[in-house]
């Protein structure tokens, strides 16, 4: 929503060069990160039910067959997690150029964080839960802002 509203508040300035694309890159990053987490939903799901009742060994076996079968999807994971950034970065710096500096610095400080953890550390996806709850903080400033503006 905050995107939205952000877009539409920027559709009669000149920053809307920038922050049209951001934002449209910000909402792909979110869809695919949505798509993946759903497949890991119905994925674990389906794998706690499917597995009801069996012993410790017949667990691990399930377990160790399943690694590469949602390699592709951690795959999607990432890639919505730097697509987000990376809008995130842009849409920073529409931001500043509409004379909202600080909300503006912050997206791009968490915009840069996001990419460089998720390609940094590509294997260790827990250690971009801060930043996410960060996103969520930034984007609710940018609804405040928008509302205050």
């Amino acid at each position: 929503m905050a995107l939205v509203a952000f877009g539409a508040l920027a559709a009669e300035t000149a920053v809307r060069v920038v922050a049209w694309p951001a934002i449209a890159i910000c909402t792909a990053g979110l869809l695919v990160s949505a798509l993946a987490s759903a497949f890991y939903y119905h994925f674990g799901a389906w794998g706690a039910l499917d597995n009801a009742g069996k012993s410790d060994d017949e667990l691990a076996a399930f377990v160790d067959s399943l690694r590469v079968s949602t390699e592709y999807v951690t795959c999607l994971v990432r890639f919505g997690r730097v697509f987000f950034g990376f809008g995130q970065l842009a849409l920073a710096f529409a931001l500043v150029q509409l004379g909202v500096t600080p909300v503006g610095v912050l997206g791009a400080v968490f915009g840069l964080a996001a990419m460089a953890v998720t390609m940094g550390l590509p294997d260790d996806l827990e250690y971009y839960a801060p930043i996410f709850h960060l996103n969520a903080l930034w984007l609710a400033a940018i609804g405040l802002a928008a509302l205050i503006g």
